[in-house]
């Protein structure tokens, strides 16, 4: 089920500026029997995006009840589109722009759901530094799909991304961690990459079982040199990272017990 506006349909003006430029946001969450997962969390998140790209963002009590409109009744998927709404030609701003929201559900894929240590692999495109931009979820992820066009091996479940300058910054639709003599490490995003909601919880989870993190531009040798590496986000929540090339890993136990951690109803 599609909703446009809270009218439902799957067409979009072929002036909007989400299609022409981007220039929009969104977000992809779970549902539980028809409920959003973390919806607090997930609402802060778009708003904040909204903020940065100077763009209305819909009343929480109203955008969470198109949510469950559109919901599966089980387990399933939902993703919020926002974009500044419909222009004329140009990357000028429209002078009284209308917030166009798109709400659309589908089932949670296969692939997403819990299984044994997946497979990695490093790409070769490299992501762009833009502060500005930095953490939001914009719509423009051209740099994620060059990214995963580079394998179609069903072996390779997520692929890792480094800056121009070599660091390491996420997956392709994931944020990394790894674990070190006991301490928590992931990335700096503050010049590039996407802050998902899954990280944001698992460091306050860490941060409640008092567990050290370490967040800073680290080089893929400090990640390969890790004693557990494991990559999140809201659909697949913890995931153990069994190989990455030719570099694997055994479960030390970090992975289960950090995605339990996530999924505690306590924030």
């Amino acid at each position: 089920m599609i909703r446009v506006n809270g009218q439902a349909t799957d067409t979009l003006n072929a002036r909007d500026r989400g299609l022409a430029y981007g220039d929009g946001v969104f977000r992809t969450l779970c549902t539980e029997a028809g409920q959003p997962v973390w919806w607090a969390d997930h609402y802060a998140k778009l708003e904040a995006d909204c903020s940065v790209l100077m763009l209305d963002c819909p009343d929480q009590n109203e955008l969470r009840a198109e949510v469950c409109q559109v919901a599966e009744a089980g387990q399933g998927v939902v993703k919020i589109v926002l974009t500044r709404g419909m222009g004329a030609r140009g990357y000028a701003l429209p002078e009284n722009p209308a917030t166009t929201c798109v709400v659309l559900a589908s089932a949670l894929p296969q692939q997403v759901k819990p299984a044994d240590g997946i497979h990695a692999r490093w790409c070769k495109f490299k992501l762009a530094r833009q502060p500005r931009l930095a953490g939001v979820k914009h719509l423009n992820r051209l740099e994620n799909v060059l990214a995963r066009a580079e394998w179609d091996d069903p072996e390779i479940f997520e692929g890792l991304l480094c800056d121009d300058l070599g660091v390491v910054i996420s997956g392709v639709m994931s944020n990394v961690f790894w674990v070190k003599a006991g301490e928590l490490y992931t990335p700096d995003l503050s010049q590039c990459g996407v802050a998902g909601v899954a990280r944001m919880r698992l460091l306050r989870a860490a941060a409640r079982r008092g567990m050290r993190a370490h967040i800073d531009r680290f080089l893929p040798a400090q990640l390969l040199a890790a004693d557990e590496v494991m990559i999140c986000n809201s659909l697949i929540g913890v995931r153990h990272v069994a190989r990455l090339a030719d570099t694997t890993w055994s479960s030390a136990g970090w992975t289960t017990l950090l995605n339990d951690a996530l999924y505690e109803n306590v924030d």
